[in-house]
């Protein structure tokens, strides 16, 4: 069964007239096409696949061609996934009208509609975008078991009585009926990676090559194992994101380290609910990896692979040789997992696979692939110079730099980057805020670990006599397992409020703050920069001992 959206408009354009007779002679139409592509017309399929073609039927029938021709391209079904997923409406019509206006289907959409210029589309545009929409969830509504549709019916009776209470113990006991029927609602992987793959994505360009290269391995082996193998910084988790995003049915799991999601059971239990929402499989509720792969086997096609994107393998956790998170030696036909790790000896590769099982190794350090990584990299600087929050500050900056630096500030910034995105990600946005204010560009930090020995030296953390209870808020911070409010880090640093504070405003391009609590958490961006603290040199005139660090912790646990 073909549901590529090229096919499926093939199909809908002969019958795409402008007006239909009624409304019954509509619904034969729309029948007839489903029929045409192999859907029943009364039971949509599960997959996002199958919803989108099927609500490309049910939508198109009576809409003009260049619309048709616009839902046609893969560009606006991956914009649509995305922006349904992560429930953004407007990052959809945002992304339909740059591709109408760079296309020459942007002309054709406004020859159809009667408009003077393109710049007038988008109040045109914007309700056939909206009424796919609606057409898509009413359809993925369908997708509904009788049981879910009544669980969602009880839940919205409970919601409307909750309306019309004032009392506040009132509202607190009717809301606890809620629980346990709530109607299920299958994320299109686990939800605690949502705000994850938004971060990683948001500011996301290039690597087309990568993306190319698991697509060439897919379509030339049967199943297999692809990895993504490159230093701290180089984007390997932002590429496993942006695949996943890209990819509707993808299933992924990220290893995170600091907060100690790392483990092999974790990604068991999540890869495992992963598969049995997307297949509907039946006592798979305590199944290894290798009997849930087995019976998700028969439901696997060339057309739709089994495709598990692991990222981070470095920062697992677990103890013994066999294969890191216990993966499968064999796999079943058109299974396929995309790794992502940081450089290894041959003793620490941890995945041996069965004879016969293909593997591929895409290097991000290779010469070849620094080449293309040098592309992106200078792709990203523009987007960043681009951005509404750090294009004033930067370009001021640039504007303060002797004449020879400004008219090659891409090109030169790329060199210090040393191709590292994690090194534009910090210096970039402290650039715009004056951080570097005192400074030339050539005397900005090179690579990703000078960039954290310079800041590490400017945050006075080498200043005699050393700074030891700022030093050990840091090391507080790296220790602990998951982001902590300024009151916690204080009680386990044993320091003030006010100093932990400091330290935040200090280290702040460093930290990702957690604001969806109150008070805020924070916790450091990337493994890397515990790394950096963790090194000899740095440990040792830094004066502490990382074992007290932990042991302090330990002891103030609850």
């Amino acid at each position: 069964m073909n549901l590529h959206p090229v096919t499926v408009i093939t199909k809908i354009l002969p019958c795409a007239v402008p007006k239909i007779i009624d409304k019954a002679q509509r619904n034969e139409i729309v029948i007839q096409v489903l029929k045409n592509l192999n859907l029943d017309p009364a039971h949509p399929p599960k997959d996002f696949d199958g919803v989108y073609a099927y609500s490309l039927v049910e939508y198109g029938i009576d809409k003009p061609e260049p619309i048709l021709k616009l839902f046609r391209q893969r560009d606006i079904k991956v914009h649509f996934w995305r922006s349904f997923s992560l429930d953004d409406t407007d990052a959809f019509v945002d992304k339909v009208l740059y591709s109408i206006e760079s296309t020459r289907i942007g002309d054709e959409i406004v020859r159809e509609l009667g408009l003077q210029a393109k710049q007038n589309i988008k109040e045109h545009i914007s309700p056939y975008l909206k009424e796919f929409e609606r057409v898509f969830t009413n359809v993925a509504r369908l997708t509904q078991t009788p049981a879910e549709v009544m669980q969602g019916k009880n839940f919205r009776e409970i919601l409307e009585s909750v309306n019309q209470l004032s009392n506040p113990a009132e509202v607190d006991a009717k809301l606890k009926e809620t629980i346990g029927i709530i109607p299920k609602i299958v994320s299109p992987y686990a939800e605690e990676f949502k705000p994850l793959i938004k971060e990683k994505t948001e500011l996301f360009c290039g690597r087309q090559f990568v993306f190319d290269a698991i697509q060439e391995f897919i379509d030339n082996n049967s199943k297999g194992y692809f990895t993504i193998v490159g230093d701290a910084g180089m984007g390997k988790s932002a590429i496993a994101a942006k695949y996943v995003l890209d990819n509707p049915g993808t299933i992924c799991f990220f290893n995170i380290r600091a907060e100690g999601k790392n483990t092999p059971q974790l990604f068991l239990k999540k890869v495992r609910q992963q598969l049995i929402n997307r297949y509907d499989l039946q006592n798979a509720a305590d199944a290894d990896l290798s009997t849930l792969l087995t019976k998700v086997g028969d439901r696997i096609s060339a057309e739709k692979p089994l495709i598990i994107v692991v990222d981070a393998l470095d920062e697992v956790d677990q103890e013994g040789s066999g294969n890191l998170l216990y993966l499968p030696m064999n796999l079943p036909e058109k299974v396929y997992f995309v790794l992502t790790r940081r450089p290894y000896e041959e003793s620490e590769k941890r995945l041996n696979v069965s004879p016969g099982i293909p593997t591929d190794v895409l290097d991000l350090r290779e010469e070849s692939q620094q080449t293309k990584s040098n592309r992106d990299v200078k792709e990203y600087i523009l987007q960043l110079l681009k951005d509404e929050k750090y294009k004033q500050g930067v370009n001021q900056w640039i504007k303060k730099q002797q004449d020879k630096y400004k008219d090659d500030f891409v090109v030169r910034i790329a060199v210090k980057s040393e191709n590292n995105f994690m090194y534009l990600r910090c210096v970039l946005p402290a650039i715009a805020d004056g951080f570097y204010n005192d400074k030339h560009l050539d005397e900005l930090p090179d690579g990703l670990q000078g960039y954290y020995e310079s800041h590490w030296q400017i945050m006075g953390m080498t200043t005699k006599p050393l700074p030891k209870n700022k030093i050990k808020i840091v090391y507080v911070m790296c220790a602990l397992r998951s982001a902590a409010s300024r009151l916690i880090i204080a009680k386990y640093s044993k320091q003030n409020e006010l100093t932990v504070q400091e330290v935040i405003d200090g280290w702040t391009q460093f930290l990702q703050k957690q604001e969806t609590y109150d008070p805020p958490r924070y916790r450091f961006y990337h493994e890397s920069f515990r790394d950096f603290l963790h090194r000899r040199d740095i440990v040792e005139a830094a004066g502490v001992s990382l074992p007290d660090i932990s042991g302090e912790i330990d002891d103030n646990m609850p």
